[in-house]
């Protein structure tokens, strides 16, 4: 604001009317005063007035919060109410998993098992919800493994687990209505605004479940408030500058902010949204230099520094700090974190190994980039190249992992003869250490075949520059020059002196050079299909980054390394190793989720609501994903008005038009402008991002389209120029209340989505306005009295706590028609009815197969023709057929098999790999979803229709490897 300082007073025709006075330029001219006055006035608040005024903005009132009406905190209380109605409202449907639930609640029985598990989100809103779990009595027994899978019967207190995102939800209402009366809305706008949030069906949704968006919206909202009323009160100007009101608005936006990015990425967002406008405030606090001096600008910049970075980062590390403390045991993604991690972890602290490698150690060899997996092989074949054994990059520690360190050649025994065998570098007069630029080759001990490469394109990458490295020989076999390969330790990458020079356990960080073509061992961040469990793909580059080239030996074992030798083992990272190691994980990992899903959308259909999301599907009901399409609709016109206001004022002003002098066009400019930047800052990101979308994405750029949708709607009714304030009072109410009453009425037509609850093919048909809300209708009843025969859930039984689990008596076993059932959703065929079903077993048959090395079935004239010929090694698969005294054939439960289960076949010893240590176990007892019967023709239509957790492959990667 620009104000005289003059040391003496002027000539009265001279003063210049100050440009910071509020012009009212729609209401009558003021009568003139003296000028004489004027000047002695200024002359005398020389020191005084003219600074408390400095940098006040323009038509800018006290909205504090906590100076409202009484009648205002009324209407607010009124608003909870309803909203606690409609987001409790049958609150324990679906009585099963819903969508993500599989994931967030998973992830609370992780936290109260203790558990470490990896996730792409920050651990907050995970922790609450796993904390309102426990209280509730909830143990972590239930794993909810499976959209569709049963709350009721082993007593989960789903209901409670709920009601922290709906809480969640009941306040973002009351955060809307103060927000909006914070930028000076009336109360009517702000109670329109906290009704649009309690109508929303899509935020209505969200809230009802084991979900992080409700929970991470209203975070946004509440660190909006905050902001909101600090910058009303920064505006206010000096006087109110490092009052409390001013500090107490200030911390609390910067825990706001801590909260926020503590339960989703999406919360860096908010943090550039406020960041944005604080540095709009610094720029014109600089810009004073007649009012503002640099010290106290300093304590302007200091203070933000303090409550918008440091108290945030501080918050947000501290949720770190008890997210480790909760999981301190080894849990499904210890395969994501590095070898200094996991050894944090209870019993998974390795033991301190030999420090030097020589010649016929047995180690284990990790990649250094791609979150350490081992090297690995197992006998399985290549499907296409060469067909000889595979070689892959496998995350969990296992026996084929241990590779046998050789010479090029054997060593010589007494007689000057090679000594053949493995055990042969077991007695060595003098250690042999492999020292940098040494030819060596890798034996892989549990298959007795060496690490190979050659000019063969690999399975996947197919590239000029990538050829295929295998496993390769067999027992007894002096392998051949292609088994060759050089160790170059890098230097750079190596810490200790000792490791530069000689390969040394943990410090070394090496290349392996295959001598025969010059090409490096490589990995990267490339699956290999089912037929090599997923497993990452090995190559061997020419041209390779350096990060995915570089290896080193974790495990280390020899006999001549026993004893009084020097050990080494990885070192501690502490919190901030930890911390940073897992942000760098989480960060890969969310950019890695990319794979396509039947319910993602891309942005640019998110502000039109082309597409929900298929929640849950069952019993002819259905949980929707769905916006309330006069809310979103509105909310983004709002925006794209102001946008074009925008720009018509920048060629206006451009024009020299003085549009600005104008006190409400500028607080109509200024104050929907900071509204439409956090709906663009928390939208258009989305577009750079290649990973799984939702629609659920878009509910923080919403929030803000809502307040702008607000902002404009009080500006349009409530302060029309020329109107009166009895006018303007009398069409804000009309309009605020016909826009809230059509809200309503949408939202009632589209509830049965959000509720699951009853509703008709024919209303469902009627209420789909576009192709793309690919909703089922084919899956409700014809009318509503079909549902009266369905027996509902009641209230009264549904579990809250863990005493629920014994509303029910215990049945011994269950009916033989679910035993079925789990059957055929196992791929088994249906079990016979015991007590209905028996036989006596008379005889017993027994089948061997025969395969090659490729797998191939041999038959038993083929095998009779290479008896003699071959050594026949591996035993694929042992039949055992039981037959009973009518010569039907019987299944005999094998070991482990559920007893419950005879008569059902048993899965194939190797049906998921090799090493059944490898291999994810299952949880037998879990409880088979219940499908409801596919509405749509074929059955891949019907798949594709039913309801998937988003980033459904998530969990996969922490049990099979990193995307």
């Amino acid at each position: 604001m620009a104000r005289t300082r003059g040391k003496s007073p002027q000539p009265p025709v001279k003063v210049p009317t100050p440009v910071t006075e509020k012009q009212q330029p729609f209401a009558a001219p003021p009568p003139p005063q003296p000028q004489t006055t004027a000047v002695t006035t200024k002359s005398k608040s020389k020191n005084k007035n003219i600074k408390n005024t400095s940098y006040q903005s323009d038509g800018v009132e006290d909205n504090d919060v906590f100076l409202l009406p009484l009648s205002d905190y009324w209407v607010a209380l009124a608003l909870i109410l309803v909203a606690t109605i409609v987001r409790v409202y049958k609150i324990y449907q679906p009585a099963s998993v819903v969508f993500d639930e599989v994931h967030f609640g998973g992830f609370a029985t992780k936290y109260i098992k203790g558990k470490f598990f990896m996730d792409v989100h920050p651990p907050l809103a995970k922790m609450l919800i796993a904390l309102t779990g426990w209280l509730a009595g909830f143990d972590g027994s239930f794993d909810f493994k499976e959209i569709g899978k049963d709350y009721i019967e082993p007593g989960v207190p789903y209901v409670a687990m709920r009601m922290f995102p709906a809480i969640c939800g009941i306040l973002l209402v009351p955060c809307m209505f103060f927000t909006l009366k914070a930028v000076g809305c009336r109360t009517m706008t702000a109670t329109m605004g906290a009704g649009l949030i309690i109508f929303e069906n899509g935020l209505l949704t969200q809230a009802r479940l084991i979900l992080l968006d409700s929970p991470l919206v209203a975070a946004t909202a509440f660190t909006v408030l905050a902001f909101s009323c600090f910058t009303n009160q920064h505006e206010l100007g000096p006087s109110k500058a490092f009052q409390l009101s001013w500090w107490f608005w200030l911390v609390l936006t910067g825990l706001g902010l801590g909260i926020t990015v503590s339960i989703k990425w999406v919360g860096l967002f908010t943090i550039a949204w406020v960041g944005s406008l604080t540095l709009l405030q610094l720029w014109v606090l600089l810009g004073d230099n007649k009012n503002v001096s640099m010290r106290l600008f300093t304590k302007h910049f200091m203070a933000r520094v303090f409550c918008l970075i440091i108290i945030p980062l501080t918050f947000y590390m501290a949720m770190f700090a008890i997210h480790f403390v909760c999981l301190k045991n080894p849990g499904d993604g210890d395969g994501f974190m590095s070898s200094e991690f996991q050894a944090t972890l209870n019993n998974k602290r390795m033991k301190d190994v030999p420090a030097d490698v020589i010649m016929g150690s047995r180690v284990t060899i990790r990649h250094v980039n791609t979150q350490g997996g081992y090297l690995h092989s197992h006998p399985l074949m290549y499907p296409t190249g060469s067909k000889q054994q595979q070689i892959t990059l496998y995350p969990h520690k296992d026996d084929n992992n241990v590779w046998l360190l050789e010479n090029q050649t054997q060593p010589l025994g007494i007689d000057g003869q090679p000594i053949n065998g493995t055990k042969a570098w077991d007695a060595l007069p003098e250690p042999q250490y492999i020292t940098d630029g040494t030819v060596l080759r890798l034996y892989h001990g549990p298959t007795h075949r060496r690490l190979h490469s050659h000019d063969v394109r690999p399975p996947i990458t197919e590239a000029d520059w990538q050829n295929e490295v295998s496993a390769y020989g067999y027992e007894g076999f002096e392998g051949d020059a292609n088994d060759f390969f050089r160790v170059e330790i890098v230097k750079k990458k190596t810490y200790g002196s000792v490791a530069k020079e000689r390969l040394r356990t943990i410090e070394s960080k090496f290349r392996l050079v295959h001598v025969m073509t010059g090409c490096v061992l490589f990995s990267h961040k490339v699956k290999l299909p089912d037929w090599a469990s997923e497993q990452q793909e090995v190559t061997c580059a020419r041209g390779g980054t350096l990060p995915n080239s570089l290896w080193y030996i974790e495990g280390n074992s020899h006999p001549q390394l026993q004893g009084d030798v020097e050990k080494v083992n990885y070192r501690n990272p502490g919190f901030f190793g930890k911390f940073w190691e897992l942000q760098k994980v989480m960060w890969r990992t969310n950019a890695g989720l990319t794979d396509s899903h039947a319910w993602d959308s891309r942005p640019e259909s998110w502000p039109i609501l082309r597409r929900g999301i298929n929640f849950w599907g069952r019993q002819h009901k259905q949980v929707y994903l769905l916006g309330n399409p006069i809310i979103w609709w509105s909310s983004s016109v709002a925006v794209a008005i102001w946008v074009v206001f925008k720009a018509i004022a920048v060629l206006r002003w451009q024009r020299s038009c003085n549009d600005y002098a104008n006190t409400t066009f500028k607080r109509f400019d200024y104050e929907i402008g900071t509204s439409v930047l956090g709906w663009a800052l928390h939208y258009f990101p989305f577009y750079l991002m290649k990973r799984q979308l939702f629609l659920h994405h878009y509910f923080p750029a919403l929030y803000f389209a809502i307040i702008a949708l607000c902002q404009l709607f009080d500006y349009a009714t409530a302060r029309i120029p020329g109107a009166g304030a009895r006018d303007t009072a009398l069409i804000n109410r009309i309009a605020t209340v016909s826009f809230l009453v059509l809200s309503t009425a949408v939202f009632m037509l589209y509830s049965p989505l959000a509720y699951g609850s009853p509703w008709t093919k024919a209303d469902c048909k009627r209420m789909k306005l576009f192709n793309s809300w690919d909703f089922d209708c084919n899956t409700f009843y014809d009318s509503y009295d079909k549902y009266s025969e369905v027996p509902s859930i009641s209230s009264s039984v549904v579990p809250t706590t863990s005493a629920a689990k014994n509303l029910e008596p215990k049945q011994e076993e269950a009916p033989v028609s679910q035993k079925q059932e789990e059957a055929v959703i196992s791929g088994a065929p249906p079990a016979p009815d015991q007590a209905q079903v028996e036989h006596r077993v008379v005889a017993k048959e027994e089948k061997v197969e025969y395969r090659d090395q490729d797998g191939n079935l041999l038959d038993p004239e083929e095998v009779k023709a290479l008896e003699g010929k071959v050594e026949f090694k591996t035993k694929y698969e042992t039949k055992t057929r039981v037959v009973d005294e009518q010569g039907n054939e019987v299944q005999e439960p094998v070991e482990g098999w559920d007893q419950n289960l005879a008569g059902v076949a048993p899965p194939h010893p190797d049906v998921e790999g090799v090493n059944s240590e490898t291999v994810q176990g299952k949880d037998e007892g879990a409880a088979a979803p219940q499908d409801v019967a596919a509405s749509k023709d074929g059955e891949k239509e019907a798949e594709e229709a039913k309801a998937k957790p988003a980033s459904e492959n998530q969990q996969d990667a922490t049990i099979k490897e990193e995307l």
